[in-house]
């Protein structure tokens, strides 16, 4: 900040213009401090304490141009008023080119003064609101640069978080795996294989969010893929060979890509228990936009959705299936004309409930 009586540096070889400059300007505020040329001049630059400097163009030694251009070498100099008593314009456009802030034409009987004193305030002025938006753009930097590190500190710490939780919900699913393995009860087999299933599927989530390079959001097509490659693993035999996964690339919320697996797993789970009573057979899963909707569904070629009663069934899986629709607003359907069983999920408009179809389709 500019004191309250700012300091001129008047450079110029002519000492009596100089003393008119001293009186002139003390009358107006200022502390004039004279050199008698431009070696002189740096040398009292260099001392400090200097708020704006009045530069002649013609002087022994080193002119007024060469003297601008060593000041403007220093950091943080203060502005130049370039002086002259030549007419030249091409002179003033140089100066004003090599950096001096104002541009004036002098006289010998001083009448120039109190331009000078206009202009020195002006180039004062203009200084302290460039050091101003200078000390702002600094601040924005610095706290962009902060905010840089904290958000590189959050990824770091959340895909932390996202490795550690897929690996504990690995673990557990493979204790539920160990478990359903060493039992000789299937009602018990049955049902830790499917808990197993819904677990991965939410560890699958947490995996792809540690290894992606976007933390807000799953590609759906790879994680279904994966989930589904998952879901061969865990079969038992050769129930799975013919599962099959048709998807386009999509984006999509880790809330979202959660609940979408766990009905994938439920509803492919369920194709593979009740659609062919006789051996494997076919089970495919479609993932594509239409329009502002995405549709997946899950399609068999087995004996239909009439014929897949269990008197067993605990309705577990009708549950998850209609809270998980829910959690997605999803409409939920069956495909009527499909010789088996295709249960179709289309997102970007909220129902009231589930449809009745995809409950039906869980067993």
């Amino acid at each position: 900040m500019t004191s309250a009586t700012p300091t001129l540096l008047y450079i110029d070889d002519d000492p009596a213009l100089a003393r008119l400059v001293d009186r002139g300007l003390t009358r107006h505020g200022f502390t004039v401090v004279h050199a008698a040329g431009g070696s002189q001049g740096l040398e009292r630059l260099a001392q400090g304490d200097i708020d704006v400097i009045a530069l002649d163009q013609y002087m022994p030694g080193l002119d007024g141009l060469e003297t601008l251009e060593r000041i403007m070498q220093i950091a943080g100099a203060p502005p130049v008023v370039f002086v002259t008593a030549s007419q030249d314009s091409a002179i003033a456009v140089t100066a004003l080119k090599a950096g001096a802030a104002d541009y004036l034409v002098k006289d010998t009987g001083g009448d120039f003064i109190p331009l000078l004193q206009v202009a020195a305030h002006g180039a004062i002025r203009q200084a302290e609101l460039q050091r101003a938006r200078d000390e702002a753009e600094a601040e924005v930097h610095a706290a962009r640069d902060r905010f840089e590190a904290l958000a590189a500190e959050r990824e770091m710490l959340l895909r932390e978080v996202n490795h550690r939780v897929g690996n504990s919900l690995q673990i557990i699913a493979s204790l539920l795996h160990l478990q359903a393995s060493s039992t000789t009860q299937q009602d018990v087999k049955a049902a830790l294989t499917n808990a197993m299933g819904r677990v991965a599927a939410v560890a699958q989530v947490h995996r792809r969010l540690y290894t992606s390079h976007d933390l807000k959001s799953v590609l759906l097509n790879q994680y279904l893929d994966s989930l589904l490659e998952d879901l061969r693993r865990s079969a038992e035999g050769n129930r799975m060979s013919r599962l099959t996964l048709k998807a386009e690339p999509v984006e999509i919320d880790p809330d979202r890509a959660v609940a979408i697996g766990i009905i994938v797993n439920e509803l492919v789970m369920n194709a593979v228990k009740y659609a062919y009573p006789d051996g494997p057979g076919p089970i495919h899963v479609e993932l594509k936009a239409e329009g502002d909707e995405l549709a997946l569904s899950i399609a068999d070629d087995g004996v239909g959705l009439a014929a897949r009663s269990n008197p067993r069934s605990t309705g577990m899986g009708q549950r998850i299936v209609s809270a998980m629709a829910s959690k997605l607003e999803a409409c939920v359907e069956r495909d009527p004309a499909h010789a088996g069983t295709r249960i179709l999920l289309r997102f970007g408009r909220a129902v009231a409930a589930p449809d009745k179809a995809a409950s039906a389709a869980a067993g």
